[in-house]
């Protein structure tokens, strides 16, 4: 499974082939930083990452008086790992939202129908997350279970649930989106 930063560099080589300054000033514009900050030198890091593992190939280009640029192309074996990763991704559950931000932040890798198949997946995941974590709540041992432990499985719970809202607004969207198509 990728890093999520090599999961949003190959999401954005993905769609159109781009050297690291393009990809800086992509996140950029998108105001990515705002909820998952990636520091330029992360970019460049990673981007030899992902070369060196070879999901991705760079090619040198001169555009007039500029200094030679790499621009990254996905390889093969870079969309089955980015598809990999945004899958699993979608179908569970990190208190690091920012896992799931990136994959739904990509979802367009994949076609219509199977965003809302992912998406609609990961909605019974996350019932059945939150009806355990219920469970736990509402049955827990007051005797040996501090009070701590169940204040922050509640907030455990409330994160879920927020997923889980977050989850059906999308679907919903792209629903509609979909019969406006």
């Amino acid at each position: 499974m990728l890093s999520k930063s090599a999961t949003m560099m190959l999401g954005l080589i993905n769609k159109q082939p781009q050297n690291a300054y393009e990809i800086i000033k992509t996140l950029e514009f998108m105001n990515v930083k705002w909820w998952y900050n990636i520091a330029d030198s992360t970019v460049y890091s990673t981007l030899r990452t992902l070369d060196n593992k070879g999901l991705i190939v760079g090619v040198s280009e001169k555009n007039g008086n500029m200094p030679f640029r790499t621009v990254y192309s996905i390889t093969d074996r870079g969309k089955e790992e980015l598809k990999g990763t945004l899958i699993n991704s979608i179908l569970s559950f990190d208190y690091d939202t920012n896992v799931f931000s990136i994959a739904a932040f990509l979802l367009d890798f994949f076609e219509p129908k199977e965003q809302i198949t992912l998406l609609e997946n990961r909605i019974e995941i996350l019932k059945k997350y939150i009806d355990g974590i219920e469970k736990w709540i509402s049955h827990p041992d007051g005797k040996t279970t501090p009070l701590h432990y169940i204040i922050t499985v509640e907030r455990m719970a409330s994160l879920a649930k927020a997923e889980l809202s977050g989850t059906n607004k999308l679907v919903e969207l792209l629903k509609m989106n979909q019969k406006g198509n």
